[in-house]
């Protein structure tokens, strides 16, 4: 522990050094002053922006113009200055302020005139195009307000679109082709995402998102977790006094179901907050899956058939809410709260035979009811303290709870049993997670160079109590069995410090820093008196660098190292029964997973924005599902293990190209070798292949606001330490109208119109068996949704700069 405080102390030195100056007082300065109106009505105007620069390039301050127009520059140092005045529907004005003098301490530029900007009819009716993809130093952002096709899909569904990013079959995400990464709410953890972003994604309406960045390149004020990056999802943040909000109606069929969700914004004075809610009903209609396994070895060999049907219906809402109030121009307060739930109900059934050379030897149908119940709530205060020196000198405090219940309920019934003298059983899976979170940051920026220092404690408890009941047709009532069940308590306790540097050249741009992260872990079995400890310490650098070159466009360079540790899902020890034949368990052994990433990146932007990149991805002490087959009770059993060493090599392309003012195209698309090794079983496996995404989209806009779009997408076949699963190819079409313009608009969606059903094909493979897993899908689906966009706002929410943000543990779900 010493040595951890010792390492905390000098990467922090650096960062805090200059902190003793931060609640000095500034000089007077000098200031300038004048007052803004129309100059046809000679009217005082407010909210005109006003920009003090130092020269054509350099902004110094920036101020709205109040209700009687008059605005004001203090604390000035001697020399020439620039005022801009911007207001929309005015030409810019630009007036030359000269405080070089050295008795000269104020200037009053009087009233300065707006001249009201003359458009031609055919200037009137031209529509700006908006960049759908922007690369910036650490992260690549898709924006989601310049594709029209976020008025008919959900979040989940737009995610095909954007750089990085791809779905498989089941609508997981994943980042460069790996699911273990985080996702943010405005650059802070949510527990809508953290138990289940799925059911989240789903019902929240793309049109409530401003953007969605892709951390490519996570720097060390994040959390080290998260081995691909991590997904910050905005929501719409400029908000002026007043009120906005969006409201979405949807219903999507015969997969999926009704839903609505929207945001609401306002403004009163120091006072702002924000709300995001929604709920949505998703029903899976009866699909049939089936598994066939063949064994082989010494003891003989055997196969398997498994056939049956099942069905789902998932209710999940979400509700959060944030506030934040401006004590002074130097204090700010403010406070976030996420609630969310969803409850599940399923069925199905499910046959099984296991042959010999042609003879039955086993032979049984089980029926199976399941319930699920799941709840999550967050909630934080952040206090933030800015310097009378420098507005962009921050201290921020920071508290976080978080915590979430799941509880799965199966009810198993067994028939047609030959040679198969397993008895009725139910089983019982209470999880439950929380944690608190400590966490003070410090940002000190210089003319070109910024400085972030930080220090954060998380205090984590994960608890599983989980029953496995059979039945007693004798007393008529099930039987707890003790052999079969068990509590599971674990803690975890994170203590990071983390020091980053950005210096910003002329063309270059550097950002550049270390986290250090001590980890106490330690799990107890309460029923059997066991226990599991860890205690490791990591250095986590990163770096990114960008170099800015003609005609806009950009070259980025970026490393970082990042840790994947075990998650409840991967921990908890509870064994899944509901497939006699298959067990599922988790491992409280699992250590954290390492990885190694370099990529580079270049983007054009003009016209057509082009982002080409390539990357070299390096894993070690990877945690890999892990199925072994035991031949004495002729069960595989799946559980994780940190067995794995992988390299993927990638390649990444995302074009947005308006063809013209109606026509518009996009391409993102991603190809990568992996190669990963593992031991299953003690017996060495490598497994290699060539995985891809390809998601094209395509949009016209005709005459009076209506809009078409379509989308082709193509999912190349997945690889893992076992097996391979198939490839995919979906598409799609939508329209859309604006009923009233920018205010209500209607859309419609058909998703695979000619191919009812998808067939996912699974293969896995051991030293001693081959196993196919089969699912047939619903593929063709119709969406509608009406989207509605109210209020008008001038001035933007303040929120705090800094926040907790624990992206550290591998996402659920």
């Amino acid at each position: 522990m010493r040595t951890f405080i010792s390492l905390l102390l000098a990467t922090l030195i650096s960062g805090l050094i200059c902190a003793q100056t931060f609640g000095q007082t500034s000089p007077a300065g000098r200031r300038i002053t004048g007052i803004v109106a129309d100059s046809a009505s000679k009217k005082p105007m407010d909210f005109i922006t006003v920009n003090l620069m130092r020269d054509k390039t350099t902004a110094i301050k920036a101020y709205f113009s109040k209700t009687d127009g008059s605005f004001t520059f203090t604390g000035l140092k001697p020399g020439s200055y620039e005022v801009v005045l911007v207001g929309v529907g005015y030409k810019n004005k630009i007036i030359t302020a000269d405080l070089s003098d050295s008795t000269k301490m104020a200037l009053d530029l009087g009233t300065i005139e707006l001249v009201a900007a003359t458009l031609g009819l055919k200037e009137v009716t031209v529509s700006a195009v908006k960049p759908v993809v922007k690369q910036e130093v650490d992260r690549i952002t898709y924006d989601l307000q310049a594709d029209p096709e976020s008025k008919v899909y959900s979040v989940l569904d737009m995610m095909r679109k954007v750089p990085y990013l791809s779905l498989d079959a089941d609508e997981n995400i994943f980042l460069k082709g790996n699911a273990d990464f985080k996702i943010l709410i405005n650059g802070k953890p949510s527990s809508m995402m953290e138990r289940s972003y799925k059911d989240v994604l789903r019902s929240m309406p793309a049109s409530s998102i401003e953007r969605i960045e892709v951390i490519t390149t996570p720097p060390a004020k994040y959390d080290a977790e998260g081995l691909a990056g991590i997904i910050n999802i905005i929501t719409h943040k400029k908000i002026d006094n007043g009120y906005n909000g969006t409201l979405n109606v949807s219903e999507r069929f015969p997969l999926g179901g009704p839903g609505v969700g929207g945001s609401f914004s306002a403004k009163f004075g120091k006072l702002g907050m924000t709300v995001l809610a929604g709920g949505s009903q998703y029903r899976t209609p009866s699909t049939l899956n089936r598994v066939n396994r063949s064994t082989f070895g010494t003891d003989g060999s055997t196969d398997v058939s498994q056939d049956g049907y099942s069905k789902n219906n998932n209710n999940s809402g979400y509700i959060g809410y944030e506030i934040s109030y401006e004590i002074d121009t130097l204090n700010l307060l403010s406070a976030q709260l996420n609630v969310n739930g969803s409850k599940s109900d399923g069925s199905g059934y499910q046959t099984s035979r296991m042959d010999r050379l042609g003879q039955v030897l086993q032979n049984y149908r089980i029926d199976n009811a399941n319930r699920g119940d799941g709840s999550g709530m967050d909630a934080a205060v952040n206090f933030q303290r800015t310097s009378k020196v420098d507005k962009n000198r921050l201290l921020t405090f920071s508290y976080r709870y978080f915590g979430f219940n799941n509880k799965q309920n199966s009810n198993l019934a067994i028939s047609e049993q030959v040679n198969f003298d397993l008895p009725d059983y139910r089983q019982i899976n209470d999880q439950s997670f929380s944690e608190q979170t400590f966490q003070v940051d410090y940002v000190y920026p210089l003319k070109k160079l910024s400085i972030e220092a930080g220090l954060k404690g998380i205090m984590r408890d994960n608890r599983s109590d989980f029953q496995y009941d059979t039945y007693d047709p004798e007393t008529g009532k099930y039987q707890i069995s003790p052999s079969m069940s068990n509590k599971y308590n674990n803690t975890q306790n994170v203590f990071g410090a983390y020091n980053t540097y950005q210096y910003n050249f002329k063309k270059w741009s550097v950002k550049a820093g270390v986290r250090v992260e001590q980890t106490i872990v330690d799990a107890v079995f309460i029923s059997t008196e066991s226990t599991v400890k860890q205690n490791y310490f990591n250095v986590i650098p990163s770096l990114s660098v960008n170099r800015k070159l003609k005609d806009n466009n950009a070259l980025n360079f970026g490393y970082s190292q990042r840790i994947q540790r075990p998650g409840i899902w991967q921990l908890n020890p509870f064994i899944d029964r509901s497939n006699p034949n298959f067990e599922r368990t988790g491992n409280p052994n699992l250590r954290p997973a390492f990885v190694n990433d370099l990529q580079l990146t270049y983007s054009i932007a003009k016209k057509a924005s082009v982002n080409v990149g390539l990357g070299l991805t390096a894993f070690r002490d990877l945690i890999f599902q892990v199925a072994v087959y035991d031949p004495e009770t002729n069960i595989t059993r799946s559980s994780y293990a940190n067995t794995g060493t992988a390299r993927l090599f990638m390649s990444m392309l995302n074009v947005n190209y308006p063809v013209s003012k109606r026509l518009n195209f996009s391409l993102n698309a991603r190809v990568a070798h992996g190669k990963v090794r593992g031991v299953v079983n003690n017996i060495p496996v490598t497994n290699q292949g060539v995985m891809s995404q390809i998601a094209f989209s395509t949009g016209y806009r005709f005459d009076k606001d209506w809009r078409v779009n379509a989308n082709l997408n193509y999912n190349g076949r997945g690889v893992n330490l076992q097996g391979n699963s198939n490839s995919m190819t979906s598409y799609s079409a939508s329209i859309s109208k604006d009923v009233i313009k920018d205010k209500l608009s209607f859309s419609a969606a058909a998703n695979n119109p000619f191919t009812k059903f998808r067939n996912y094909r699974r293969e896995t493979f051991g030293p001693d068996f081959n196993q196919l897993d089969y699912r047939r899908d619903y593929f063709r689906t119709f969406n509608f949704s009406l989207n509605y966009k109210f209020g008008k706002l001038k001035e933007g929410i303040k929120k705090n700069k800094r926040g907790i943000r624990n992206d550290d543990v591998q996402n659920g779900g």
